[in-house]
């Protein structure tokens, strides 16, 4: 890596994916984050790029600052203080010249308001065009909003984090699926081809789980919380019209262990059948089954539809995540 002080804050370039002392560093640093917050500082697909070894569609770009107390660099000790990551996608920098990416920013609670969060953006603008950048802020903080504000970033998306527990469950949740259809768990080494292609189609208009590939779905399958007992496929005839793919969140530090509605996709021949209605409460009651009491969900806060079947059912807004991006210029 290499060094630029900023400020009273040294701040290293990290070229590449991170090696494991300093991938130990990161996931310290977003759990420290997460413990204190309530919410995961980076996303999932961040964590994935992070860990994969380069491909030919994304390529990361970091740059860290450490504590000035401890030794500078990795060494998996807990001493990183910030860092800030982003996933640049090479299809768009090949027609456009100006680089498309993804940044999101972790400061450690403890060294929060200390200029860290300015530091790295000012190393990361020496190297990148912001203009061509969208961040996340997870949890809506007002430090992020400050800090967008200054590089002249405003909201441009935002996804809501929604709840349910069981003491605030309306009713008891049943459901009925369409004539033929049956849901059985997916099945490693058989189900994955069919899977990509009916969540392109259902999600072909969304950013990030549209584009899913093949090594993506692989690396999720690798994660210590894959279960394809709880990834549900609603199929008629051999054919797969929908899924809905749980997902349980061990319990970290004072929070109890969470259920999520991951994923649930409707291929677009089945769509109006009430698949997604049902798909969600399968999964729902498979969650309540592995003893998990509150359940939370992604949605996009424009997605009427979506936002008023998951409040019909009984969720409640939680938390917010806020996608920002550079300011149009006035003409």
């Amino acid at each position: 890596m290499s060094q630029t002080t900023s400020g009273t804050w040294p701040v290293h370039a990290i070229k590449g994916r991170p090696d494991p002392e300093l991938l130990q560093d990161i996931t310290a640093l977003a759990t420290a984050a997460n413990e204190s917050d309530g919410n995961p500082p980076l996303s999932e697909q961040t964590l994935v790029n992070l860990r994969a070894a380069d491909s030919d569609e994304t390529t990361m770009l970091g740059f860290a600052t450490y504590i000035p107390e401890e030794e500078s660099g990795p060494a998996g000790d807990g001493s990183l203080a910030g860092i800030a990551v982003v996933s640049l996608d090479r299809r768009a920098q090949r027609e456009d010249s100006r680089p498309h990416g993804v940044l999101e920013l972790v400061v450690h609670p403890n060294y929060r308001n200390q200029g860290i969060g300015t530091a790295l953006v000012a190393r990361l603008q020496q190297t990148t065009d912001l203009a061509g950048l969208q961040a996340w802020s997870h949890g809506g903080h007002e430090a992020a909003a400050k800090l967008a504000e200054r590089y002249r970033f405003t909201p441009v998306r935002e996804l809501w984090r929604m709840r349910l527990t069981r003491d605030a469950q309306p009713r008891e949740l049943h459901y009925e699926l369409p004539d033929g259809v049956e849901l059985r768990p997916f099945v490693p080494g058989q189900d994955e081809q069919a899977w990509l292609e009916v969540n392109a189609a259902a999600f072909v208009d969304h950013p990030e789980q549209g584009a899913t590939t093949l090594n993506d779905l692989k690396a999720r399958m690798d994660e210590d919380w894959f279960d394809p007992q709880g990834f549900l496929l609603a199929v008629r005839d051999g054919e797969l019209l929908g899924f809905h793919w749980t997902k349980v969140h061990p319990r970290s530090g004072s929070h109890p262990a969470l259920g999520e509605v991951y994923v649930v996709g409707v291929a677009p021949q089945a769509q109006g059948l009430g698949l997604g209605k049902a798909l969600t409460v399968a999964g729902i009651e498979y969650l309540h089954q592995q003893g998990l009491n509150a359940i939370m969900l992604y949605v996009e806060a424009d997605n009427e539809a979506a936002v008023a079947l998951y409040r019909g059912l009984g969720f409640t807004r939680w938390d917010v995540d806020v996608m920002y991006g550079p300011q149009e210029k006035d003409a």
